[in-house]
């Protein structure tokens, strides 16, 4: 039953292909995998920031140590109630966003990683690791798990979002740095004019990657972007009407150049969410049956300069969330088509 439910979301994620008798792949046959590869030539030579591309929100958070301390980021009042182990148990619950590791998330389409980085207490090995309320795996293991899908990638492109960091100093940063360097090497991109930025100069350039480091650290490398070139309001809601209302206006308000953008289709548990559905935790309180609401609403949208750029979720596998991102870029080659006419 295991393996069936297994096929069953790889199927909904689109990594199941079925092989074509003359060794080519059709349209309805290419993977997710690969669907920055697969995009049509014309699509090649837009900037990436016009492209519509899946991304997922607390991204490392499909496993998290209940057995560990709780993170820096929580409150001194969070930490003393984590003593009692069912707490921690519970907020396990909360802090989990995704059901799929990097790979997984990566064959599924996407291409954006919502990443949150701490140092642990007492740890004296500067090891820096993902961090959403609780500890999640080590940095380390999870750039390895995402440079080696890369290396069987070559033409896909990811975006690595350092925005949040707890409990680091000078030292830990650099810890950081050097372990990106180390892992990626030559598939690093310098930060650039976003509007130069295309699939065909990267691929040209053999660069894969470009991470966004929101701290004044980032000045020190050529390969950090800053984070303003990659803003994400975020609504910060329970609310669908509320959340929809916002992406809307936060893309109508969205800078013509200079920078990415980032919608985050996500809804936000407050104090009294949490109380009500605590044994549920996020999935089944708040975002299982609001998923398909937001869903419905990415289906409406156009990328492009002033359209959707970069649209991340909670539990990507739970609908068509990337297929349904990666589709809209399909308005882009009807855009094109009708201009030439």
């Amino acid at each position: 039953m295991l393996a069936v439910r297994k096929a069953r979301r790889k199927l909904r994620m689109g990594t199941i292909c079925s092989p074509n008798p003359s060794g080519t792949k059709t349209s309805s046959e290419v993977c997710n995998a690969d669907w920055m590869a697969s995009l049509p030539p014309h699509l090649h030579n837009l900037p990436l920031s016009n492209l519509a591309i899946p991304g997922s929100h607390d991204s490392f958070s499909y496993w998290v140590d209940e057995k560990s301390p709780v993170g820096p980021d929580q409150t001194q009042a969070i930490k003393r109630l984590a003593r009692i182990s069912l707490v921690k148990k519970l907020m396990k619950k909360w802090s989990v966003t995704q059901n799929l590791t990097f790979r997984e998330q990566l064959e599924a389409g996407i291409r954006y990683f919502d990443l949150r980085v701490s140092s642990k207490p007492g740890d004296a090995d500067q090891e820096i690791y993902f961090i959403h309320g609780l500890f999640g795996i080590k940095v380390w293991d999870g750039l390895m798990e995402i440079d080696s899908f890369l290396t069987q990638h070559p033409q896909e492109i990811i975006f690595l979002d350092f925005n949040h960091f707890y409990a680091m100093d000078e030292t830990h940063h650099k810890c950081l740095v050097l372990r990106i360097q180390e892992a990626f090497g030559n598939k690093l991109c310098p930060s650039c004019s976003v509007e130069s930025l295309t699939l065909r100069i990267l691929w040209e350039k053999n660069c894969q990657v470009l991470i966004f480091y929101h701290c004044p650290f980032y000045k020190q490398y050529p390969f950090l972007w800053p984070g303003k070139k990659i803003p994400a309001p975020w609504a910060n809601t329970t609310s669908v009407h509320k959340l929809i209302l916002f992406l809307e206006t936060t893309l109508s308000e969205r800078a013509p150049r200079g920078s990415f953008h980032v919608s985050q289709a996500i809804l936000t548990p407050r104090v009294k969410t949490i109380a009500r559905g605590l044994v549920g935790g996020l999935k089944n309180t708040l975002v299982h049956r609001n998923l398909p609401a937001i869903l419905d609403w990415v289906k409406t949208q156009k990328p492009g300069a002033m359209g959707v750029n970069i649209i991340t979720s909670d539990f990507v596998d739970l609908v068509d969330f990337a297929a349904t991102v990666i589709k809209l870029n399909d308005l882009l080659q009807e855009d094109t088509a009708l201009a030439k006419c």
